[in-house]
């Protein structure tokens, strides 16, 4: 069996990190040429990875060779003709009377790929665009239309938690979120606190949910008339992780705990 190291590697600065998989030492900062299953392109490992942390490291795509001084110049001139390409693409675009914004354009580091990243309110017919895309620049065209959530991992950025946005870090499928999500976390809906910077609802709300809904079992929602000890009263307010609720009796907030539903809650 081959010995494999795992490596970390973007493909833009403070972009999202994809796993690797080498049969070379590469140094951390040192840029390479990796397989994609878009073709070859440029990168910079940025971490090692424990190959042990990766359940089946045979899915993983590979490192190719560690970058040279002609495929750093080649990778500039990949960059600069994608800076054009992006201008054409918008001035086709203009031409043709679409209803699109386009965000960003990209070569494969082979050239085999030009890739197109927009914005649509509704589905477009890019047929023309891309046929006289291609007839420029002479390689596979591709024109994506992405959401906001794309555009956010796009873009990247930081979000109120001050850490790098998840969608541009670490997360390679974005789960649908729901607003049931910030109801069952007992979070008050406030679009200024549970959305993210894409304008939709936080990607983070969907980690704990499982967890929350547990511990929730059992548990009275609030304004719901509940016995206690000291008498009879509305459920005021509840902490769903600890698994308590306060409930007004006489004009004073009596704590009643309903005990932990699993090993995770109140811990």
């Amino acid at each position: 069996m081959n010995k494999f190291y795992i490596y970390g590697v973007n493909f833009k600065d403070n972009g999202k990190i994809y796993n690797f998989k080498s049969k070379i030492k590469c140094p951390i900062n040192v840029t390479v040429i990796t397989e994609t299953e878009k073709g070859e392109q440029f990168g910079k490992v940025v971490s090692f990875i424990s190959p042990d942390s990766i359940k089946n490291i045979d899915e993983l795509r590979e490192i190719i060779r560690i970058s040279t001084k002609a495929d750093y110049d080649q990778y500039l001139k990949n960059l600069k003709e994608a800076d054009h390409a992006l201008k054409d693409c918008r001035s086709i675009v203009k031409d043709l009377k679409l209803e699109m914004k386009v965000i960003n354009a990209t070569f494969t580091f082979d050239r085999k790929q030009l890739i197109f990243n927009f914005l649509a309110d509704e589905r477009i017919d890019f047929r023309e665009l891309a046929r006289k895309l291609a007839s420029i620049y002479r390689t596979r065209i591709e024109l994506r239309q992405i959401g906001a959530r794309d555009k956010a991992r796009e873009i990247g950025g930081v979000g109120s938690c001050g850490q790098k946005i998840c969608c541009a870090n670490f997360l390679n499928h974005i789960d649908s979120v729901s607003m049931n999500m910030a109801k069952n976390q007992g979070i008050a809906l406030n679009p200024n606190k549970i959305n993210g910077l894409c304008g939709r609802l936080l990607c983070c709300l969907s980690y704990e949910d499982n967890e929350y809904i547990e511990c929730n079992k059992g548990m009275p929602d609030i304004g719901d008339i509940v016995e206690t000890p000291n008498g009879r009263g509305p459920v005021v307010s509840k902490d769903i992780l600890k698994r308590s609720y306060k409930v007004l009796v006489d004009n004073e907030k009596v704590e009643i705990s309903s005990g932990a539903s699993h090993d995770n809650c109140s811990k």
